[in-house]
């Protein structure tokens, strides 16, 4: 862990740069500029720290600053400003914001340096749009204990400031990869277990298929599901059949679905 306790400063006015800069980690630009990403929230704070990481920056309002949780966060981080409930509002952007924000590091682990024998089951996303259906899906891949979340192609930002609402803390927890189709076909080939896509051509329900660890979920696109060259990379296809009206799960409820199912 990094950080040290460093002094903590006042500020009140919404022109400082310092909640200027911090507010427009909003963007994806600045996200990816930085390096950094914006977290919401006492307990998510206090769930990175507890994992070893430190904030580069720390704001709270004065309703937050006897709590031992944050106490423990001003020690770890680099920065700690102490903020106007207008500030925190104008950062998070929300009427009824959160009494502590922070700003942390990204960070991706290298798909090489996972180890497949380290979980049960990992999960592999395609081309996934939809940040809270990301942000779900990295909360239910911790609750599961899978090893990771891979997102493979153009995917949205884990980071965005929906993405990580959504974890409620796991973006900590679970380690998060990004990988080309190309690389991760590649590395795809070394995997000891049992690879299962969902498709709607499928034919095997996911409750009959067999799921020998550690077992890769490959989960497809909102719209479009798997690509054909990622359909092909599966040892098996499944399906969640559908009773009612509907013709298909939101992404993030089909990835839980099949998480349990793998974990069984």
């Amino acid at each position: 862990m990094t950080g040290g306790g460093a002094s903590t400063k006042a500020i009140t006015s919404l022109t400082n740069p310092t909640v200027k800069a911090v507010r427009a980690l909003h963007m994806r630009k600045t996200r990816e500029e930085t390096g950094h990403f914006l977290v919401e929230g006492l307990k998510s704070v206090a769930e990175a720290v507890a994992l070893g990481r430190a904030p580069r920056i720390l704001l709270h309002g004065d309703a937050a600053a006897d709590h031992p949780l944050l106490r423990q966060a001003a020690e770890a981080a680099d920065e700690t400003l102490v903020v106007s409930p207008a500030i925190l509002e104008k950062i998070s952007r929300r009427e009824n914001p959160q009494t502590v924000l922070a700003v942390f590091d990204q960070l991706f682990t290298p798909l090489e340096a996972l180890d497949p024998t380290a979980a049960r089951c990992w999960v592999a996303l395609e081309a996934v749009r939809d940040p809270g259906n990301l942000g779900t899906i990295v909360r239910t891949a911790d609750a599961a204990g899978c090893g990771a979340v891979i997102l493979v192609g153009e995917c949205c930002d884990p980071y965005s400031i929906e993405a990580v609402r959504a974890t409620m803390g796991s973006v900590f927890a679970v380690p998060i990869v990004r990988a080309t189709i190309t690389q991760f076909l590649a590395w795809r080939k070394t995997w000891p277990g049992a690879v299962v896509g969902t498709l709607l051509s499928a034919t095997v329900n996911f409750r009959a298929a067999s799921y020998a660890g550690p077992v890769l979920l490959l989960m497809g696109n909102e719209q479009a599901g798997l690509t054909p060259e990622m359909a092909e990379a599966c040892d098996v296809a499944v399906k969640i059949p559908m009773r009612g009206r509907a013709d298909s799960l939101n992404l993030a409820v089909a990835t839980g679905v099949m998480i349990y199912a793998a974990t069984a």
